[in-house]
């Protein structure tokens, strides 16, 4: 069971594919967890909580955070690793499109957000937020249209250097993940070559990677503000 001193972890996106991995990893790192997804089911685990809802709600970020402070008593690290993409020419998105997009994307993101930086600065400071957005972000792929992408996970980047600095005097850490593609659920594997080829470095990502790089920055005090490219090598050039 958790013991007073436990740092707490809360992870949005949290059923399959990243945020599972994600959930696993900060379990590892003695971490206690809430998980949260639409669909996650109850754990074992009793260091794991799970909140079933959609995080594009803000009463669904109330219940987490709510959750996570009666639970465990605090808030040390929020991952908003929920997220949506979908790839059309920026003509054909609809209106569907834009308003699932951002609301898990932006919406998502802000509220709890905001819970859990309002948390961490009760504990006296300290505490680290972590964006999962996208290397398309930066390098834009003809043979992958995103806007809603750029839009939304750019927002992200953003906002995670913005709340860097406005937070570093309180020991607040922001950064975020840009990430190639990742072998998850999402991604069929008859396709899975021609993923991988999009990447110098010739095969996709695998969820191990992104976990590492996630624990990197939440270990490495004196990072704040960095969007920390995990993508095979497709910022440095193709």
């Amino acid at each position: 069971m958790s013991t007073p001193d436990q740092k707490v972890a809360v992870i949005t996106g949290a059923s399959q594919g990243i945020g599972a991995g994600l959930v696993d990893g900060y379990r590892k790192a003695g971490y206690a967890v809430v998980a949260t997804s639409r669909g996650i089911a109850p754990s074992q685990d009793p260091d794991v909580l799970t909140v079933q809802g959609d995080i594009a709600d803000p009463a669904t970020a109330e219940r987490v955070a709510g959750a996570a402070i009666e639970r465990f008593g605090r808030i040390d690290s929020l991952i908003n690793n929920a997220g949506i993409f979908v790839s059309k020419p920026f003509h054909e998105y609809t209106q569907a499109d834009y308003d699932a997009v951002t609301g898990v994307n932006t919406s998502g993101f802000f509220r709890i957000s905001q819970l859990a930086i309002a948390q961490m600065l009760r504990q006296g400071g300290g505490g680290h937020v972590v964006q999962v957005t996208t290397s398309l972000v930066e390098h834009p792929n003809s043979a992958l249209p995103s806007v809603l992408a750029s839009l939304t996970k750019g927002g992200l980047q953003a906002a995670t250097k913005a709340l860097a600095i406005e937070y570093a005097g309180r020991g607040i850490r922001s950064n975020a993940v840009a990430l190639g593609v990742i072998k998850t659920p999402m991604h069929p594997v008859e396709y899975h070559d021609t993923l991988g080829a999009l990447h110098p470095v010739g095969r996709m990502g695998d969820i191990q990677d992104v976990v590492d790089a996630v624990l990197y920055l939440e270990n490495a005090r004196f990072v704040t503000g960095e969007i920390m490219a995990v993508d095979g090598g497709q910022s440095a050039g193709h």
